[in-house]
Parts: C-alpha cells; sequence; structure tokens
C-alpha cells in the first residue's frame, strides 16, 4: 500500500503517553503548554509605529487576519489596503506606494512572496532599493499543510537577491523590537512572521534587537549553537537540558540573515575545540548553515566540527505540527539528542 502524505494527528498518541492531537495542530502554536506568548506582536507593534508615522500603510494579499496585519487594519482602516488574492499585484501596488513617498508593510504568506512574486520583488523593490517591508507567516516548517504552504527554500532564495535585508526573529519581544528598527532603515526588507500567540523567550535575555547584528545569548565551552527564528528558542531549550549532563552549550542568535554579522560568527566560532552546530527552521539548502559555511571557509577558520540542524532536501510531509518538528528534528528532544550524539555523550 503507498503511504499516505498525511500523517493523522490521532496516530501520536498510539503506544504512547503523549497526549492526542486533533486537526487543529496542523496550525499549533509553537509555544510549550506553559510557556509565555503575546497576541499579535507584529500588528500591535506596527499599529502603535504608525500613529507616529503617517508613511506607514498596511497591504496583504486577502491574508490579513492571518498575518496579524488585522490589528492594524483595525486602528488604521483607511490606511490598509486589501489586494485579493493576487500577489503580484500586491507587490508592484507597494512599490508605487514607496515611489509615492509612503513606506507599504506589505503581508501574505512566504510561499506566496518566495515562488510567486520573487521577480517583482527582485525588480521593482530591490533593483530600485525601495522602502519596502515584506513580512511573511508561514515560513519553514510552521504549518502542517504541506508543501503548497511550507516556505522551506524561502531564505535560500531571497538570500541571491541582492539589496534585500532578511530578518529571522525569534520570539514576541524581537519582533516587536525588529518593526521599528526595519522601518528607520531605509530599503527593502523582507521579515519572517510568527504570528498569533507568540512565545515570549528573549525577556530572560536582556536582549535587544539591532538590525545586522547577531547577540551571544549565553557563552559555553563545549558547543557553539548559532540559530535563527524559532530555532533560537530550541536551542536555548537544548541548552538547558545538555546543561544536565554536564554539557556547556553557547547560543549565538542570528536574527539578519542578509547581511550576516560575519565578524560575531567567526569571532565565537575561533574560539578553539567546540562543536560548532547551525540550527535553522529552513531547507538544509542555502540558508543560514550554509551561510555560515561559506563565511568560516573564506576566513580559513576550521572549528572542531560543523554540523547542521536543518530541514531535509525534500518536500515536507502534512499533518499535526508538533509530530512533523518531531519527525524532522526541529523538537527540543531532537536537537538535544542530536548534539549528544555528535559529542559523543
Amino acid at each position: 500500500m503507498r503511504r499516505s502524505k498525511y500523517i493523522r494527528p490521532t496516530h501520536l498518541s498510539q503506544g504512547s503517553d503523549r497526549p492526542r492531537l486533533t486537526t487543529s495542530a496542523m496550525i499549533a502554536s509553537i509555544a510549550g503548554a506553559d510557556q509565555p506568548t503575546k497576541p499579535a506582536p507584529f500588528g500591535n507593534t506596527l499599529a502603535a509605529l504608525a500613529e507616529k508615522d503617517e508613511r506607514i500603510v498596511g497591504m496583504s494579499a486577502d491574508l490579513a487576519k492571518y498575518t496579524d496585519l488585522h490589528v492594524f487594519r483595525a486602528a488604521h482602516p483607511d490606511r490598509f489596503y486589501q489586494m485579493g488574492m493576487a500577489e503580484q499585484l500586491l507587490m508592484m501596488s507597494a512599490a508605487g506606494m514607496a515611489r509615492e513617498g509612503f513606506q507599504p508593510w506589505v503581508t501574505t504568506y512566504a510561499v506566496f512572496a518566495s515562488r510567486r512574486a520573487y521577480d517583482f520583488i527582485c525588480l521593482a523593490m530591490a533593483e530600485e532599493m525601495l522602502d519596502v517591508k515584506i513580512v511573511c507567516a508561514l515560513p519553514g516548517l510552521t504549518t502542517g499543510y504541506g508543501p503548497s504552504h511550507q516556505a522551506t527554500e524561502d531564505i535560500a532564495m531571497f538570500r541571491g537577491m541582492p539589496n534585500l535585508t532578511i530578518v529571522d526573529p525569534c520570539d514576541a519581544l524581537e519582533i516587536e523590537q525588529a518593526v521599528p528598527a526595519i522601518s528607520a532603515y531605509k530599503g527593502p526588507v523582507y521579515m519572517r512572521l510568527l504570528r498569533g500567540n507568540v512565545p515570549l523567550v528573549l525577556d530572560e535575555y536582556d536582549y535587544q534587537f539591532e538590525l545586522g547584528k547577531a547577540k551571544l545569548l549565553r557563552d559555553g565551552r563545549d558547543t557553539l549553537i548559532i540559530s535563527s527564528g524559532l530555532m533560537t528558542m530550541r536551542a536555548l531549550e537544548a541548552a538547558k537540558e545538555l546543561r544536565k549532563d554536564g554539557v556547556d552549550a553557547a547560543v549565538l542568535h542570528v536574527p539578519t540573515i542578509k547581511p550576516l554579522d560575519e565578524e560575531a560568527i567567526l569571532a565565537e566560532c575561533r574560539k578553539s575545540g567546540r562543536l560548532v552546530v547551525v540550527a535553522e527552521n529552513h531547507t538544509v539548502i542555502g540558508g543560514l548553515g550554509e551561510a555560515v559555511a561559506g563565511t568560516l571557509l573564506r576566513a580559513g577558520v576550521a572549528p572542531a566540527a560543523f554540523r547542521q540542524i536543518a530541514l531535509p532536501d525534500q518536500f515536507l510531509e502534512a499533518g499535526a505540527l508538533p509530530t512533523l518538528h518531531d519527525q524532522y528534528g526541529l523538537a527540543t528532544s531532537r536537537v538535544t539528542s542530536s548534539i549528544r550524539s555528535w559529542l559523543g555523550t
């Protein structure tokens, strides 16, 4: 019998003590059961910022509700534009608004921006260095609805586009800090979005987002985890678990994928004797891992060992999101076990 591409959520409970999952787990929050969250940090922050900056307008391709831009729409209905399910039109219209002195904030799903509207972003925005901010939900493996919705290769596609800044925030706090920083930067930006009830993680680390800068959240002598987006949350959780085994793990958070903070990465990787692990919510091809590897190779820096935690180079299955994170190695338990095996502990 041919195996179904759909992983039934109820299968997770068979032969285990785990809770029985329902279909809603395909769009579940990435927050843990007891983890603090904040609702719609992007929409709330942008709406507040627009009170002070009349240039800001919101635009979406029939997905305002699912990218948290509905908060902006409610606060500023006269500055919101619903463009319908026409992503290419959305991008060209945003470019036109930017030429007229506005600062458009465009939202859709990451698959639609990267696959469907790439050429329009490239020629209408990036080549002209227009001040458009593209904020996209469902990056990487943050939905269980299969390849049509899983933007596992968006960073690989956009890294090759000149003039485009790429941001992959970790949590609600970073989104709140990144929005005004991105607004202050004059030029096109692509930001991966965590939507809905977003975990709050970085408040424990006295964190402050700076565009183009990586931040060492914790130091450690045994291994260095270089991470972005939600995988920084998983890296910090894994570091706490590894500590129980006497493994001291450092975590370098890299929220800006392009331009890459090569100076910070090289400084940490030059510390001898540490396993270097790059963890990302993206395919193993063309993302943060290969960006870091290229940086090390060009600089002649050779860590004790180099490994990647990333999604495989394949179309992923559909199913319950917790199941998929475990299956494809993004769950905290899988990150922890991978590093343990590489360290031989």
